[in-house]
């Protein structure tokens, strides 16, 4: 059988009443001894799987793997590793493929990056991502005309102020930093509306 280093990934939320990640684990770790397969980490996370930023665990499996320190990413189910929606998810796929790591849903066996789903999966992966993008972009859009029709402009509004002010401030000696106090406006609008009057 092919001897792969394996780390194995496992999350439970806090949300998730009466689950466990030993119960995750167990099972990984009793599919690896089957396999003749080497588990040199194990990735625990107690949180959301909605983002990947306040997970430390997968963070660290994602910095390891990149380094190389296994071969494969084994998780009990996609949901376990992200719940970030589909752009994200397949972004992190990729990470991990780009790294030279492969990854495996012990439930999904479809979810295989060794398997021979593989290029169908990730090629509705991104499919779906790209819809998922598509709906964003328009929903903003839609959301941005609703406003434009309501009479609100998008973006922060502009600071109303006298730029002459701005300029003779700067004449007497002022720096950015007191102009902006005195105006009430910040340094980059100082830095911005003298440009202007120049």
């Amino acid at each position: 059988m092919d001897q792969k280093r394996v780390a194995l990934y496992a999350r439970v939320s806090t949300r998730d009443k009466g689950q466990d990640t030993e119960n995750q684990l167990a099972q990984l770790r009793e599919f690896c001894r089957r396999q003749e397969w080497t588990i040199t980490h194990e990735y625990v996370d107690h949180v959301s799987g909605k983002r990947g930023d306040n997970r430390p665990e997968f963070q660290q499996m994602l910095a390891d793997a990149a380094q190389r320190k296994f071969d494969l990413v084994l998780f009990w189910a996609l949901d376990r590793l992200s719940r970030e929606g589909v752009v994200a998810t397949l972004n992190y796929l990729t990470r991990l493929s780009s790294s030279g790591v492969g990854w495996k849903s012990f439930t999904e066996q479809y979810l295989d990056s060794c398997g021979i789903f593989r290029d169908a999966v990730l090629a509705i992966l991104a499919a779906v991502a790209n819809q998922e993008r598509v709906r964003l972009s328009e929903r903003t859009i839609a959301g941005l005309e609703v406003a434009r029709k309501a009479g609100r402009v998008g973006g922060r509004p502009r600071a109303i102020f006298s730029r002459d002010k701005v300029a003779r401030l700067r004449a007497e000696g002022r720096s950015l930093g007191q102009i902006a106090k005195v105006v009430g406006i910040s340094k980059s609008a100082v830095a911005r509306a003298l440009k202007e009057t120049q």
